[in-house]
C-alpha cells in the first residue's frame, strides 16, 4: 500500500483527483516556498559551519598562547576577584576607606604582598594579595611595612608567617594556568569571595 496525498502540499486543501499531487494554481508559489526552504537551509548550514570554523580557530588560539600570555590572563582575572573580594575593605597598606567602585579599577589595585618578581610562586595565592590604592602600590613600592601590619591584623601572624617562609620553586604550565585563569573568572561571576 502506497501513500496517497489528499491535501495540496502548499495550500493544504484537498485535491480534486486522487492522481492529483498539487492544485495548478498553487504550482508557482509552492516552487517559490521550496526555493526560500532550499535558501534557508543552505543559510543555516553556512552559519553552522562558520561555528565551527570559529570554535577550531578559538581552540587553536588557544593552544597557542605561551606561558607568559596566560600568566597575564590568570592574573588580570585573580587581580578582579581581589578587587571584588576586598571592595569593601579599606587600603591594606594605608588604610584608606574603599574609595566609590564605578571606575575602570576605582582607584584600586591588586597589591602583593611578596612581589611577582621575588616570589612568583605566591603571584596567586589569596593571602599575598589584597585591595591596595594605587598611590601605595605603584608609588609607594607596596608599603611593605604597613601592609605587613594590617596583614597581620586581617589574616593572623600564622598565615603572615606561612608566606614570609615559603620559599619553594614553582614552574607554571599551562594547564594550570588556564585552571586558574578559569577558576577566578568563574568565582567573579557567581561573587564567590571564599580563597580556594
Amino acid at each position: 500500500m502506497t501513500f496517497r496525498r489528499t491535501r495540496c502540499p502548499h495550500c493544504r486543501a484537498k485535491l480534486d483527483t486522487p492522481h492529483q499531487r498539487i492544485h495548478p494554481e498553487c504550482i508557482d508559489g509552492y516552487a517559490e516556498a521550496q526555493a526560500a526552504k532550499a535558501e534557508r537551509a543552505e543559510a543555516k548550514k553556512v552559519r553552522a559551519a562558520a561555528k565551527v570554523e570559529r570554535a577550531e580557530t578559538r581552540r587553536r588560539k588557544e593552544a597557542m598562547k605561551t606561558v607568559p600570555a596566560l600568566i597575564r590572563e590568570a592574573q588580570q582575572a585573580f587581580n578582579a576577584w581581589v578587587r571584588a573580594r576586598d571592595a569593601q575593605q579599606p587600603c591594606v597598606s594605608c588604610g584608606a576607606p574603599p574609595p566609590d567602585l564605578s571606575g575602570l579599577h576605582a582607584g584600586r589595585d591588586a597589591g602583593h604582598y611578596r612581589s611577582t618578581g621575588s616570589a612568583s610562586h605566591l603571584r596567586f595565592h589569596p593571602d599575598n594579595c589584597h585591595a591596595q590604592c594605587v598611590r601605595c602600590n605603584q608609588w609607594g613600592a607596596g608599603m611593605a611595612v604597613d601592609y605587613r601590619i594590617r596583614l597581620l591584623v586581617r589574616i593572623g601572624t600564622q598565615r603572615v608567617e606561612a608566606l614570609e617562609s615559603d620559599n619553594a620553586p614553582h614552574k607554571w604550565d599551562r594547564d594550570e594556568l588556564r585552571g586558574i585563569r578559569d577558576t577566578y573568572r568563574q568565582k567573579l561571576k557567581e561573587g564567590s569571595w571564599a580563597a580556594q
